[in-house]
């Protein structure tokens, strides 16, 4: 698959998760692009914030509703460098995002393609177009990284 299209987009969303890395988050970085002009790029902010829904996708989604002034957000594409979880899929759903590009796939919590298909799920009343690999190695390395590191400094 040619994923050069969306590697620059993506390339945007590994700068949130280095930031995020940065600041002793998890570094998963998150841009939502509205008819090819960014509208919002967000990394985890849990920590800082002390809220356990402020992922990257959640933070993006609220900044994209508030750039275009609707909570439809059927002409964006979303690029997060690791695939979503539930809830973060639930708030793509939600929020009508008809295409979402991610790079590395979550074994043990996505809800596009790994442990769920929520995305694609054709019981629901929205699906997603669901690109994955997009600049897998880089995005699934800036995880393996901190969480290396992480664990040298014996923290969760």
């Amino acid at each position: 698959m040619d994923f050069e299209p969306h590697q620059i987009y993506m390339n945007m969303a590994l700068e949130q998760a280095q930031a995020a890395f940065y600041a002793d988050e998890v570094p998963v970085g998150a841009v939502i692009v509205h008819q090819s002009r960014v509208v919002a790029a967000a990394h985890n902010q849990r920590e800082m914030l002390k809220d356990p829904t402020a992922h990257a996708e959640m933070i993006a989604i609220t900044q994209a509703a508030d750039a275009v002034q609707s909570w439809r957000l059927s002409e964006c594409v979303l690029y997060v460098t690791l695939e979503p979880c539930p809830m973060c899929a639930g708030a793509i759903l939600q929020s009508r995002i008809p295409i979402v590009v991610y790079g590395a796939d979550d074994p043990k919590a996505g809800a596009a393609k790994s442990m769920f298909q929520m995305l694609t799920d054709s019981r629901l009343n929205h699906q997603c177009e669901v690109v994955s690999g997009v600049e897998n190695k880089r995005c699934g390395g800036i995880l393996t990284e901190f969480f290396q590191a992480k664990r040298k400094l014996g923290k969760k």
